[in-house]
């Protein structure tokens, strides 16, 4: 598709094993350290998640997710949650300025100076990503750390990660080694485990290695696709718009020149 034409570089992924993760945050941290993003006010919930959700100056969030299993024990689900870099992106597809475009290893880049805040991106992204900020009137996210990729580092919550819970290398050997953990963790009697992102909006550049069905995990979208609604706007509505646009100016130009312009009564001859 033209939306992988513009990755001009080996396409790199950044593979994500819960089974690993403790929620430490490290991840967290690193990501508000490394992009200079100051701490939110925040309110006790009654849960150790915070905060609630991902905000314009939030890009990582551990989700801490409370359960009981069969036998009555407590489940602690951890996940980190941010933007997953789709090969098929929706809020690519949807920008109208061109703020949101693909880098060269597959990351989803933002230009904020391009952004004139339309939303459109949080509306069409299926992952629910893109966060808005009423006071810059502009949207942010996650940008793979794109200033340190592009010059041979990994991604700065990849750095931080004490557990091992985050790699990162081509997305060809984060499949493949995705693939190897699900059949270890098969082995181990997780039989619900399972590769995620791999298959969807034609491929993610950040990819988890599930040990629940994806159903089980909160937020984290089953089977998403890009909406229909999106891929109208882009292969019909928007085209049809601009041809009509086009039509519009050509006939006001063709009328220029056989008519010549319009003059204020008074003034004709």
């Amino acid at each position: 598709m033209a939306a992988t034409k513009s990755i001009m570089r080996e396409e790199m992924a950044k593979l994500i094993d819960l089974s690993k993760c403790t929620g430490c945050r490290a991840c967290q941290v690193a990501c508000k350290n490394w992009n200079s993003q100051p701490a939110a006010q925040t309110e006790n919930v009654g849960s150790y998640q915070n905060p609630q959700d991902l905000q314009h100056n939030t890009w990582t969030l551990i989700r801490f997710q409370e359960g009981e299993k069969e036998n009555g024990d407590l489940e602690w689900i951890f996940r980190k949650d941010g933007c997953m870099h789709c090969t098929d992106a929706s809020c690519v597809r949807v920008c109208p300025t061109g703020a949101l475009s693909y880098g060269e290893m597959g990351a989803v880049r933002l230009n904020q100076d391009l952004c004139i805040g339309c939303k459109y991106c949080t509306i069409a992204c299926p992952f629910n990503i893109p966060r808005y900020d009423s006071a810059s009137e502009k949207t942010y996210k996650c940008t793979l750390c794109e200033d340190r990729i592009t010059n041979n580092l990994v991604p700065a919550c990849v750095k931080a990660c004490p557990t091992g819970t985050l790699s990162w290398g081509t997305k060809e050997e984060m499949i493949k080694k995705g693939n190897e953990r699900v059949k270890e963790l098969a082995a181990m009697g997780y039989e619900d485990a399972s590769l995620y992102g791999d298959k969807y909006v034609e491929g993610t550049h950040v990819m988890y290695v599930l040990t629940e069905e994806e159903g089980h995990y909160d937020k984290l979208v089953k089977s998403p696709s890009v909406p229909l609604s999106v891929k109208l706007w882009k292969n019909v509505a928007k085209p049809l718009g601009l041809f009509t646009v086009g039509a519009v100016i050509g006939a006001a130009l063709l009328h220029y020149v056989i008519k010549g312009p319009k003059r204020p009564k008074g003034e004709e001859g």
